[in-house]
This record gives C-alpha cells, structure tokens and sequence, in this order.
C-alpha cells in the first residue's frame, strides 16, 4: 500500500464531493459495516424501510487478506468488500449509512464520501469516536466550517459523530440519523443491524479456521506405514 499516491488520490477526489441533497424523498435506508476476522474482513449490507426502521434485506461478502489498516485510509481497506456486499443488493436503499467519516476526514473523504462516489448515492459518515476538529454545541467545527454533529443517542453512553458523505447535505444529515435511531441502540439501526450481522459472519468464519487448526494427520502406525528414518549418515 502506498499512501503518498493514496494521499494523492484522496486530495484529487475530495473536490467530487457534493453536498447538496440527490434526493426528494427517503423511503429505504441502508446501513454498512466490517468486521475483521483472522486474515478475512466481513462486509455486511442492509437495507431497512424509512422511517420505520423494518428490516428488508442483507447481504455479507467475506473479502480475503485486506489491505492492512491506516488511519484515514480506511476506504482502501473495508471498500471492496462492502462493495461486493451492496452489489448482491436486491434493493438499492435512497441513503446509505456507512460506519466510519464522511467529509469529517483529514482530506475531507472519509470512507462514507468514497463509497457515495463510486455508487453515485447519498451517503452519511457515522463514527464512535471524533478523530478531527472540536465540538461546539453540538456542531464539529473543522477547517473553521461546520463539518457534522454530535449526537447524543441514548443515556450514559458517548454520542456519536455525523457528517455528510456525498449528495447529502448538512441539515439532511440531522434529520436522517435522528430518525434512524432505534432506543436502546447506540448507533444508527440500518449500521447497529450490518455490524450484528457482520460479527456474527466473522465468528462464523473464525470456528471454521479452528476447526482447520484441529486437523492433525493419521498416525502412521495406525496406517501401518512403517515410520521414517530420520538419521542423517555422514558423507565419505
């Protein structure tokens, strides 16, 4: 992995971003998120209605030996598996909501940013924990602008952070996410459901790596396989 010509990438791409609604109206909702398991990265996709929140679909994809993970190139990593989850979608959702930054990023293209790119789709960044600017009254300031919020979803626990990603501006972003939360779940339901169905995969795929591990070769006696000489003779 490269990251000066990922870093290039990023700052040619952030000037794409737009942060205008691509939408009139929000009836389905999707949610992504990864897990990590052992060398495989679990992608998971869901779809619910909007705004009650009723499952649809989900779809997973399980993506061998990601790339390695480095802050703020979080996209590279988890995008290709995510992307192969969405394409099995039977349902394209109006907005996405995807576990990680949207333009609250160094480069203003978090994950959220690049996938609303790549599927020219409305899509929101949530994060559990605020790696770039400061908050003022629920408002994140970067960049001396207002990048997302903070929002508080439920009782002694952290808030969680949103910014808009890509066709979605800041104002829709609030009302979105607000509506999306489910009591007593922390994170939006459409991202709280992919991250269930996500872990759950890679525990999956973990027992079945176990069960490789346990593997242990017939005995030879048992074959009646005479055993190997292992002693080594001297040259002349």
């Amino acid at each position: 992995m490269d990251l000066l010509e990922l870093k290039k990438e990023q700052v040619k791409l952030a000037p794409k971003v737009v942060l205008r609604d691509g939408f009139t109206s929000v009836k389905t909702i999707g949610g992504m998120a990864c897990q990590q398991a052992g060398n495989k990265l679990i992608g998971c996709v869901v779809v619910c209605e909007y705004p009650s929140l009723k499952f649809i679909e989900k779809k997973t994809y399980v993506l061998a030996n990601p790339l390695p993970y480095h802050p703020g190139y979080t996209a590279y990593r988890e995008m290709p598996a995510l992307m192969e989850a969405y394409n099995q979608l039977e349902e394209e959702p109006d907005v996405i909501l995807v576990q990680g930054e949207g333009v609250l990023h160094p480069r203003r293209i978090g994950i959220a940013a690049h996938i609303g790119l790549a599927l020219n789709k409305p899509t929101i960044g949530v994060q559990d924990a605020l790696l770039l600017g400061k908050v003022e009254k629920g408002k994140i300031i970067a960049f001396n602008e207002i990048m997302g919020f903070e929002i508080k979803t439920r009782e002694h626990s952290n808030p969680v952070y949103v910014s808009p990603g890509h066709l979605v501006s800041l104002g829709a972003v609030l009302q979105i996410i607000t509506g999306a939360i489910c009591y007593p779940h922390k994170m939006p339901e459409p991202i709280h459901i992919a991250h269930k169905i996500a872990k759950k995969k890679a525990g999956e795929e973990k027992e079945v790596a176990k069960e490789k591990v346990k593997y242990i070769a017939p005995d030879r006696k048992q074959m009646g396989v005479p055993a190997m000489n292992h002693s080594i003779e001297k040259c002349p």
